[in-house]
Parts: C-alpha cells; structure tokens; sequence
C-alpha cells in the first residue's frame, strides 16, 4: 500500500506590528517551515499525511492575532512506497 506525504507552500500576510510574534508562532508549530519573511509576508512550507491536515494547519495560521490572510501556493504529492522485510509491497 502507498501512503501518500503532502508538502504545501504558503504565504502568510501579516501586519507589520506582529510580524515577530506571528513567526515565533510559526517556528513552534510542527510541521511547519518558515523559509522567508519580508515586508508584512512569511512564506512557510507544511507537511502532512493528507491535503486535510494542510489545511486544517492553514485555517489554524489564519485565525493567529496579526494574520491578514493566510494563502496556500502550491501542493504537492510525494506517494511513499511501503516496504516488509526490506521489500517493497508493490514489486512485480
């Protein structure tokens, strides 16, 4: 079976005045990567078992005290192959 790993970049407006405690919120979070910070935006990136909990992740980022809006980029897909006895379960 493929489990599947979602990694989303994101970019989070913030006002200018709590800039620093909106990234020290993000730099606690788990699963969450800031990458850069300039001029009211943070981009981070999130990861995760399903689309779901980037989301839910996000929704959480959004309702932060200085968050203007909180915006998914990109989503991508990574399918992790499941392996027994060091053997992939999908070999032919």
């Amino acid at each position: 079976m493929r489990r599947q790993h979602h990694i989303s970049s994101a970019v989070i407006a913030v006002k200018p005045e709590h800039a620093e405690s909106v990234r020290a919120v993000l730099d606690g979070l788990a699963n969450v990567e800031v990458h850069g910070a300039d001029r009211g935006k943070i981009v981070i990136v999130i990861e995760g078992p399903s689309t779901g909990v980037l989301g839910d992740t996000l929704m959480r980022i959004s309702t932060l005290d200085g968050v203007i809006a909180a915006n998914m980029v990109f989503e991508h897909v990574e399918l992790e192959e499941e392996k027994v006895h060091g053997q992939r379960t999908d070999a032919a």
